[in-house]
């Protein structure tokens, strides 16, 4: 295998700009192994308060001679997908036993669901949950019980958060464990039609609450391929799970197996044993540029577009919007799942999923194989699935040809021949369109501009037939520093309905859009944003904008004098009520969305 030209060239590009950067991430964790704070340097004190609640583990702890592992939980019961872990924590200590470990819980993390917030005022505490839990899992970790960690979450900002976490501790082992997706309900396509159905007045709520409960319908990730589902191929690309964890539904046998083979496999990657895999070192530059291409080649969640460059700082590395572009010009789109297709995770898994993927994008020279990963080699063992044998798990090799070549496609006959993401630019700043699931005669509109300073009011003026036209939707004050940046997920019903009815639309933001992004083009995280000055501060209705993924641009098509002697429109904020108060501080620090919307990053210097 040869690897593609541009991939090589992004890949010495990131290496070359992260440098110093690395370099000082790498010493703090060489360090840390080194110098830091590890049990053998407790005093009784500590170790008496750490293993006094251990019960049948307390004699092993306090021995110290066995690896202690810290499990980081992001178990809630009332989020689908996390609430799979609540027996997690059990399993595991008797898994770790089998190996003469120990483990304990080290922490909780918070882990709000989107789709619950969507829409509403709690949905802006959203992106900064991601540095919450990152925060949060830290304090887990400070206490230096620990030769190794098992992280327990799957959704939107909860990964990240983990992550940026674990790489702060990067000189210790870390594997990332799945649940895994719900089994499939209703058809993504036919929870769609309802939803649009009802956003036109044609069904009403009872409908629509039957619909959605058929689609959410249990325990597991949700089935469409949003930000949650990205996680798990990214875990896999970056080497993080054990190979093929991503998909394999809740409850299954196969599941528990594959706990299983994280807690034991965790044990062996220590500082004290000869194949030690720190998780700062897996995380490395190749690592960071796979995770780039495998969002690209399976259509993924633009929010990644926020949360890589946050995780990429986190271990002293570089990225920006401009990698993700030069990436999305060579590397193929094999993957259409809702709602870039029709079918979902598990029609995906079923397909040939992440082993079928990775192995096509290895042979066509898109991912770096030779990276250190958490298994026994390097990527290239994450092209094999697993399946249960006699004596456990077995790996096998993942099917030579897709299983549906309408969700899942070869390198050499890909659904495009570039990624589905572009980089937008022009006098309006700096956005990203996810072009994967629109279509090709949709990536440029051009048309007068409505404005609007919430989401709500979009949905007010559609209900009036305002926007019965050729419009470019504007929702603007939506950046971190203005109100969180939440997603505008709720939009994209009543956009759906104009773009089905003939009219021309596109939405462009300084906000979020979705995971669960779909056919209506969408601008979006334009930077810089309109609070503190950005440009999208100065359009006024009527002004003709041009959004163009084909050509990459974003502009105001107004007079360049009338343009310069506008004044910027004052932002309408509300930050008050469902604890957004207490955020203040990380709205008021946040840096922009191509450097991961973070404060903590920010004011850490990373």
């Amino acid at each position: 295998m040869t690897l593609h030209s541009k991939v090589a060239e992004v890949t010495e590009r990131v290496i070359e700009k992260s440098r110093e950067g690395r370099a000082r991430y790498l010493d703090l964790i060489d360090r840390q192994r080194e110098e830091g704070t590890r049990r053998s340097v407790l005093s009784c004190g500590n170790l008496a308060h750490a293993f006094a609640a251990s019960g049948e583990d307390k004699s092993t702890i306090r021995q110290a001679r066995a690896t202690n592992l810290a499990i980081v939980t992001a178990y809630n019961d009332m989020l689908s997908a996390h609430a799979p872990y609540y027996r997690y924590p059990e399993q595991i200590k008797v898994f770790a036993r089998e190996k003469g470990a120990t483990a304990q819980v080290a922490g909780g993390v918070p882990a709000m669901c989107d789709g619950v917030t969507q829409g509403q005022d709690g949905m802006e505490l959203s992106l900064f949950s991601r540095d919450t839990i990152a925060l949060g899992a830290a304090v887990g970790l400070s206490h230096a019980m620990y030769e190794g960690a098992l992280m327990l979450g799957i959704c939107d900002k909860i990964v990240p958060g983990l992550l940026i976490a674990a790489l702060r501790f990067g000189h210790l082992p870390t594997i990332f464990v799945p649940a895994g997706p719900m089994p499939s309900g209703l058809p993504n396509k036919e929870k769609q039609r309802v939803r649009q159905l009802y956003a036109e007045g044609k069904v009403g709520r009872d409908e629509l609450l039957e619909a959605e409960s058929a689609s959410y319908h249990g325990a597991g990730t949700c089935t469409f391929y949003g930000t949650a589902n990205s996680n798990q191929m990214m875990m896999e690309v970056m080497g993080l799970h054990v190979p093929g964890a991503a998909f394999p539904n809740p409850g299954t046998k196969i599941r528990q197996e594959l706990t299983r083979a994280a807690v034991h496999r965790v044990t062996e990657i220590g500082a004290g044993g000869n194949d030690y895999r720190p998780v700062g070192r897996v995380v490395d530059e190749k690592a960071i540029v796979n995770a780039i291409v495998g969002l690209l080649a399976t259509g993924g969640s633009t929010n990644h577009t926020i949360h890589i460059p946050a995780f990429a700082r986190a271990a002293g590395i570089s990225v920006d919007w401009q990698d993700f572009r030069d990436l999305a010009d060579v590397v193929p789109l094999l993957s259409r799942i809702y709602p870039n297709g029709s079918g979902d995770v598990n029609h995906f898994q079923a397909a040939g999923g992440m082993g079928y993927v990775i192995r096509e994008l290895i042979g066509g020279g898109y991912l770096h194989p030779d990276i250190m990963t958490v298994w026994r080699s390097d990527l290239t063992a994450y092209a094999d699935e697993p399946f249960l044998g006699e004596e456990g798990l077995v790996w096998r090799a993942s099917p030579e040809t897709s299983g549906d070549d309408a969700m899942l496609r070869p390198a050499s006959a890909p659904f495009q021949a570039t990624g589905g993401l572009a980089l937008l630019e022009g006098n309006l700043g700096r956005c990203i369109m996810k072009t994967s699931a629109v279509d090709k005669d949709r990536w440029t509109i051009e048309a007068p501009c409505r404005i609007f300073e919430r989401q709500d009011e979009v949905r007010t003026a559609f209900e009036a037939g305002e926007l019965d036209r050729d419009v470019v939707v504007v929702v603007r004050h939506q950046g971190p520093r203005a109100n969180g940046m939440p997603e505008l997920h709720k939009l994209t019903p009543p956009l759906g309905v104009l773009q089905d009815r003939g009219f021309r639309v596109a939405l462009l933001t300084d906000g979020r859009m979705s995971g669960a992004s779909g056919k209506v083009p969408a601008a979006i995280h334009l930077s810089p944003e309109a609070l503190g000055g950005g440009p999208i501060g100065k359009l006024r209705d009527g002004d003709i904008v041009r959004v163009c993924a084909q050509v990459g641009v974003v502009e105001a098509k107004v007079d360049a004098a009338e343009w310069g002697a506008r004044d910027h429109a004052p932002a309408q904020l509300g930050n008050l009520g469902l604890g957004r108060e207490l955020f203040a501080m990380m709205r008021a620090h946040a840096d922009e969305a191509e450097k991961g919307g973070s404060a903590m990053l920010a004011e850490a210097g990373l």
